[in-house]
């Protein structure tokens, strides 16, 4: 089948659903009405016939419920006939009841439109602000290969203060993830600062600790300019900078506050790296001295997985936190794609599709049997969202936040 063959099928579907669909209230219509002749005359069954028009408000528009209200009320008026009591005053009145009832439906069916339309326009505005602002982050990066999920607590938001972005520098590459305080479009402002510091500051700084004072600088900056008086001292993100060098099996780790990352190994190991926190960004404090430079393993094969608190306070409906080291522990050997599409299905079903915060994940793989420092610049992407096979094209530094 060719591909227009397909668009056309793909077309075809939603119309032949509403067809069958329709089918359902003009067969209720015809069923009422006959068993309303053939019932004995102390039986009515013609209000009944309402059921038709509330049925087809909930899978089509305003126009087809009229016009099968306007069936049931013809079907009414044949009852009537048929009795040989269409002037009667019952029968006036049962046609305008059901008249009534069928505008109020037609009614409901046009607001619950108008604001369907509504909600998509502004999920439609999220997702444009999402892409402009906050950039999705390349499958593969020199001999690294990444994956990103990000995961909204807010009803119908696409973006949130949970944020993520990665650089390529010279002779390697610096990642960052991090949670500003709140969740929601409120805390999206903040989450584009730091992500715009981060894009700025991270080829201008020779270590961790320096770019993670410029990123304080930026923060405090903007918190001095915007951030309200009753909030003085109450709004900060933290964050988790990393340098994965090309021709070193290591990762230098500077963290703001923010929790430590998961690192995969052979045979379903999983270990928490025990950091040296320094406090979160936005709380006055400046200097590079400020700032602990940690250095982990992370050789071929091996995964980290950096994460925001959103995944590990998550909760099931009894209370249970998130086991997400030990459920990590299930997926270690595979690649970053499949790891976070496990994760996400088994996060959901255990808080029940409920989360009480946003969540942002990254998966980085260094790839086995390659010399790193052979593929110095290299960025591969592929079209659509955040996940691998989906990342867009964006040049060679990346952002995204959500």
């Amino acid at each position: 089948m060719g591909l227009w063959q397909r668009g056309f099928s793909s077309l075809e579907r939603p119309w032949q659903s509403k067809v069958i669909l329709l089918v359902i209230p003009v067969v209720l219509i015809v069923l009422i009405s006959v068993a309303d002749i053939i019932a004995p005359a102390d039986i009515v069954l013609g209000p009944l016939l309402v059921i038709a028009p509330a049925l087809t408000a909930w899978f089509d528009g305003p126009w087809t419920t009229g016009a099968v209200g306007t069936l049931a009320m013809a079907a009414q008026a044949f009852i009537g006939w048929r009795s040989h009591a269409l002037f009667s005053r019952n029968v006036i009145v049962e046609v305008i009841a059901l008249g009534v009832l069928t505008s109020v439906v037609v009614i409901m069916c046009v607001l619950r439109d108008r604001r369907g339309r509504q909600l998509a326009q502004v999920r439609s505005v999220a997702e444009a602000a999402q892409h402009v602002l906050l950039w999705p982050l390349p499958t593969r990066i020199g001999s690294l290969h990444l994956a990103c999920l990000y995961l909204a607590a807010e009803d119908e938001a696409e973006i949130g203060g949970d944020l993520y972005a990665a650089a390529r520098t010279e002779g390697a590459v610096r990642v960052m993830i991090g949670d500003v305080r709140g969740k929601g479009l409120p805390a999206v402002g903040e989450a584009a600062l730091v992500l715009g510091a981060f894009r700025e500051a991270a080829h201008l700084h020779a270590t961790l600790p320096q770019l993670a004072a410029a990123l304080e600088r930026s923060v405090a900056r903007y918190l001095s300019d915007f951030e309200p008086d009753e909030e003085t001292g109450e709004r900060f993100a933290t964050a988790l900078l990393l340098e994965i060098p090309d021709d070193d099996p290591v990762i230098r780790v500077t963290s703001c506050g923010h929790v430590a990352p998961l690192l995969l190994g052979p045979g379903r190991a999983v270990t928490v790296p025990d950091l040296t926190p320094a406090p979160p960004l936005g709380v006055g404090m400046t200097g590079a001295d400020v700032y602990s430079l940690d250095v982990l393993p992370f050789g071929p094969g091996d995964t980290l997985l950096l994460y925001t608190d959103g995944v590990i306070e998550a909760r099931d409906r009894n209370g249970a936190f998130y086991p997400f080291a030990e459920r990590t522990a299930q997926w270690v050997e595979d690649g970053p794609e499949a790891l976070l599409h496990h994760i996400r299905r088994d996060l959901l079903a255990h808080t029940a599709r409920r989360l009480g915060d946003d969540v942002a994940l990254i998966a980085i793989r260094r790839a086995v049997g390659r010399q790193p420092g052979h593929h110095l610049g290299r960025v591969v992407r592929s079209s659509g969202s955040c996940f691998g096979p989906e990342a867009k094209e964006a040049g060679g530094e990346t952002a995204h936040a959500g």
